[in-house]
This record gives C-alpha cells, sequence and structure tokens, in this order.
C-alpha cells in the first residue's frame, strides 16, 4: 500500500524529508567537494544522495567517491555511479556519460542502503568537504518516529499502474450519494459472531502539519505528546467498537494518512518515544501485545481521494473487507475471505515444516496470527535464508539473457535491460546508459523488499526495484524473462516458494491482498480507491 513507501506511522516519508540531513564541510574555493544528505530514513533502512561540485579553475573528467560503513551496514541498490566493494569500503566512480563536470557544474548519485550511515568520506582521494584531514562521520537526524516495525507502504497510487477496483457482489450500488462532508464517515461492522469487545483506534500523521497523533471518534486529530527517550505508556485513545452484528461509524479529517486498528477483547499497548509512536509488533520478543488478537487496515485520505487497503504485509489475523462508496454512488470492496478462508490459510501453513512455527497460538487455544516470512524469520521461527537458492538461481539467469522491465503499464515505451555481473545486477536505458544497479539480495531483502531491493521514490531505480522485489516474492524471476508479467496462475511456482503469499492469495474471494510490500505490482493488492469518498467501510466476516 506503503507500504513504501512507506506507511506514515512506522516511517513516514514526508516527516523524514523535513527531517533530512546534509552534511558537507566548509569548502575550499579551490577545489572540489561532495556533499551527502539522507532523502529519507524508513527505520529499516534509508536512501542517500551525493552532490560532487567542481568548485575548481579547471573542469573534471572523472571523479571517485569512498567511505566506510559501521559494522553491519550495507548498500544495495545504487544509481548514475559504479560501485565496487572492498569489505566495509565502498567506492564510487562516474558512469562514462557523468565523468565531466564542468567548473561550477554538479552531478548527483545515489544508493539505498540499512544500518549505520556512511563515514570517513573521500573525493578523489582528499576529503570530501575540501579539507586536508579525514572527514569525521557525520550525524544524520530524522523526524521519522522510533518503531519495532518494519515498515509497510503507504494507501497512496501505484506507480506501476492505477489500482483496480472489484465491486462486492452482495452490494449493489448506491442509489442515493451521500453528501461531501468535511469529516469522512467510516463504518466498522462486526460479523464475526465472537463475543469478544472490540477496540478501534486511527492512528497517522497529520498530511498538513507532519505531525503524528491520534484520531477520536467525532474526528479530532490530537499530535501525541509526553514521549520520553524509554518509551512510555501512550494515553488510551481507544474507541468503543461495534458488538457481533453491530455497526460503529467513525469520523476521519481528511487530510490524514495512516493505520485503523482493532482488537477483539484486550486493548492495545501504545508507546511514546521523544519522535514518535511504538507499534504493537507481537513478532519482537517482549512485545506487550502477543497475546491480543488485532489486526489494522491501512488508508490515506487527502485532495486526492481515498486509499484503503487491508494489509497482510506483516501478519494474517482478522479477515475484514474494506470498501469505499464515491460520488457516483458505486462502491467499491475488496479483502473478502472465502468461506472458512482464514482456517484454510492457518491450515496450509500448518502443513509445510518450513512454514508451520509462523502460526502463532494462545494459550487459550485462539490462534491469533499468521505472520509473515520475513517476520516469522526475524523471530526465529523459519529460516533465515529459506528463499536463497531461488534467489542464486534466479539472479545467474541473467548473465545469459537480457532481463526487460517495463515498470509502467501506462508507460509501455519506457524499457529498461538487465543483466548481471558477478553479484550485481545493472539495467540500461534505451540510450545504452547504466540507469541503476543492485547487488543479489538476501531473504530477508526480498521478503522485506528493501536492503538490497530498497525503492527509492524516483521514477526510475524505486520502480525497477518494485518490479524486481515483486517478481522474487512470486518466483517469476528466471522464468519470465520481461516484468512484470505473468497472471495469478505463474505465480509461487517456483521451489522454494512463499506459501504464505499464495495461500492468502488463494483463500480471497477475488485474489487479491497485500502479502508483502510491494503486492500492488500487475494490481493484486486488496485496495480500493476513489477521487472522491462519500463514506468508507471496514466489516469484519466470521472466523
Amino acid at each position: 500500500m506503503r507500504r513504501k513507501r512507506t506507511l506514515l506511522l512506522t516511517s513516514l516519508a514526508t516527516v523524514a524529508a523535513l527531517g533530512t540531513a546534509w552534511f558537507a564541510l566548509p569548502a575550499s574555493a579551490s577545489a572540489a567537494t561532495a556533499s551527502l544528505r539522507t532523502v529519507s530514513d524508513w527505520g529499516t533502512g534509508w536512501q542517500d544522495e551525493v552532490v560532487v561540485s567542481n568548485a575548481g579553475t579547471s573542469a573534471m573528467t572523472s571523479w571517485k567517491v569512498e567511505f566506510d560503513l559501521p559494522a553491519g551496514a550495507t548498500v544495495g541498490s545504487f544509481w548514475d555511479a559504479r560501485m565496487a566493494a572492498d569489505g566495509s569500503h565502498r567506492t564510487f566512480t562516474n558512469s562514462s556519460w557523468n565523468g565531466a563536470v564542468p567548473v561550477g557544474g554538479k552531478v548527483t548519485f545515489g544508493f539505498v542502503g540499512a544500518g549505520g550511515q556512511p563515514v570517513n568520506c573521500t573525493l578523489n582521494g582528499r576529503p570530501c568537504g575540501g579539507g586536508e584531514t579525514t572527514v569525521p562521520a557525520p550525524t544524520v537526524t530524522s523526524l521519522a518516529p522510533a518503531v519495532t516495525a518494519t515498515p509497510t507502504r503507504t494507501a497512496a497510487p501505484a506507480p506501476t499502474a492505477a489500482p483496480t477496483t472489484t465491486a462486492e457482489p452482495a452490494k449493489p450500488a448506491a442509489t442515493t450519494v451521500a453528501p461531501k462532508e468535511k469529516l469522512l464517515p467510516v463504518t466498522v461492522t462486526n460479523k464475526t459472531g465472537r463475543g469478544d469487545a472490540v477496540h478501534l483506534y486511527v492512528l497517522g500523521v497529520n498530511l498538513d502539519t507532519g505531525k503524528l497523533g491520534y484520531v477520536d471518534k467525532a474526528g479530532t486529530f490530537t499530535a501525541w505528546t509526553g514521549g520520553a527517550a524509554v518509551p512510555v505508556s501512550a494515553p488510551d485513545v481507544s474507541i468503543p467498537g461495534p458488538a457481533t452484528g453491530a455497526s460503529t461509524t467513525i469520523r476521519v479529517p481528511r487530510n490524514i494518512s495512516g493505520r485503523l486498528y482493532f482488537s477483539f477483547g484486550r486493548k492495545l499497548d501504545f508507546r511514546l518515544t521523544t519522535n514518535g509512536v511504538v507499534q504493537p509488533a507481537p513478532w519482537a520478543g517482549g512485545d506487550p501485545n502477543h497475546d491480543i488478537l488485532f489486526d489494522w487496515s491501512e488508508f490515506t485520505v487527502n485532495a486526492s481521494g481515498l486509499w484503503l487497503n487491508s494489509s497482510q504485509v506483516d501478519m494474517f489475523a482478522v479477515p475484514h473487507i474494506v470498501s469505499v462508496t464515491g460520488g457516483s454512488g458505486v462502491t467499491s470492496a475488496t479483502g473478502e475471505v472465502r468461506a472458512n478462508g482464514r482456517q484454510r490459510v492457518i491450515d496450509a501453513v500448518k502443513a509445510s515444516p518450513a512454514f508451520a512455527k509462523s502460526v502463532v497460538t494462545r494459550a487459550d487455544g485462539t490462534v491469533l496470527r499468521v505472520l509473515a516470512p520475513g517476520k516469522a524469520a526475524d523471530a526465529g521461527l523459519m529460516s533465515a535464508t529459506y528463499l536463497d537458492s531461488y534467489i542464486a538461481s534466479a539472479w545467474a539467469a541473467y548473465a545469459r539473457k537480457d532481463l526487460i522491465v517495463t515498470p509502467f503499464t501506462d508507460r509501455p515505451d519506457v524499457r529498461y535491460v538487465g543483466r548481471t555481473n558477478g553479484d550485481v545486477m545493472s539495467f540500461t536505458d534505451g540510450g545504452g546508459r547504466t540507469v541503476a544497479s543492485f547487488t543479489k539480495p538476501s531473504t530477508a531483502n526480498v521478503w522485506g523488499c528493501d536492503g538490497a531491493l530498497g525503492a527509492p521514490n524516483d521514477q526510475v531505480v524505486g520502480p525497477i526495484a518494485r518490479t524486481l522485489c515483486a517478481a522474487l516474492q512470486r518466483t517469476t524471476l528466471g522464468r519470465l524473462d520481461v516484468q512484470p508479467s505473468g497472471t495469478a496462475a505463474d505465480f509461487y511456482q517456483g521451489d522454494p516458494a512463499n506459501l504464505y503469499a499464495k495461500v492468502i492469495h488463494r483463500n480471497m474471494v477475488d485474489g487479491k491482498a497485500y502479502a508483502f510490500a510491494f503486492d500492488d505490482v500487475l494490481n493484486q493488492e486488496s485496495l480500493v480507491h476513489d477521487g472522491d469518498p462519500r463514506t468508507a467501510a471496514i466489516t469484519f466476516t466470521p472466523f
């Protein structure tokens, strides 16, 4: 949804942009300099940009930027440069087309990484700031909140194509169009048949101010206050939810992005830090929400309309339908699980020795959730190298043949050609210029669509990264040499494959789900959108 990329409660792109930090020492008037800034930081990764500036008296014909990475840090995708790795040392050199930098000119390149930020930067062997001593490690700040969860994507328009939606068969188009209100009514209906008390939470970011906060039932947004370096308990901002067979309507401001949480039986435990809110992360050891049955939907509502999705990126727990009715009176809905579909997913996952431990059951026998593979691996419940053999095979396939990536369905003329050389896959554009390169990802990078597959918010590297991650998740990379491509019948046919995503999609009425971060590639996502939303709804179905 994304999500990016990026859900605003876990790592907010707009907030992170406000906290962007540059580092560049005072430049000598007679030397070239390089400056690096963090474009965005989403907690588990970041995107950096380097600007090489020629402040000298003669034109440059080439450049070389080098730096060291702290222990555990990595660089994945990169663009507009060539990269060489030697242990923790990285060397970036110009491509054939951007080595010449005239006096007063600038050249920019970028990369996506994880862990600590680069240190000891040099340009052509001299400190990046133009001095004679080693550049100290920069301090990069960000306004993104401290979190324990991996970021998911916002309910924002997918760059690969406009999302498609499916009208819920059981609901005919509205005959009376609701008036447009300042606050968007969202009706939550409980059809579970369960007797548990339901608690609702609307958390997100105010897109006008960039502040993180919560929304009450009447639609008032309040920014969080009172956080500390050591997380402290957040105030109880729950909204009483509907009993089975009933509905509750809440109102949401029209310029907010975030999550609507719902828990059964017990209230959720949120914590505040100095930078934001720590969300429930039941896959993490010691999380106080581990034994609570809960789930969430993700949304963005702004001047361009409403995007609302049911997310299974982190876990599959409470089956629910998301829907929106627009000014035309038409209702679009998705996310409906087939009859007994939740149990079918649980049974299929339990039957697999590789995935079985990702089914989490409470002491009273209640199945709380099925963890997505990345979360299960993080918790030590499945192999951290599960996909490695497939990734190696798929990556190596393109040492012998071309991979064609056409990431925009509305722009078929945009075409990139990929080839691998060792562990690096590089893509060229129609003019033969190398525009993006990716180091071979790990299993964790594929599960999270991050690290080596980190997708910056641009129109070249990000769309290619999204395409690669979706193809690896669906095991079509190496088999289908034009990406994105294929249908549901082609997906998850490799070995090993993502059983979690496979069985969730199989048990959706319309086949749509958000089983991983970029499941919107080829419109496989459980997302509804309307440019003129009048009402929205979330319906819990029986389980």
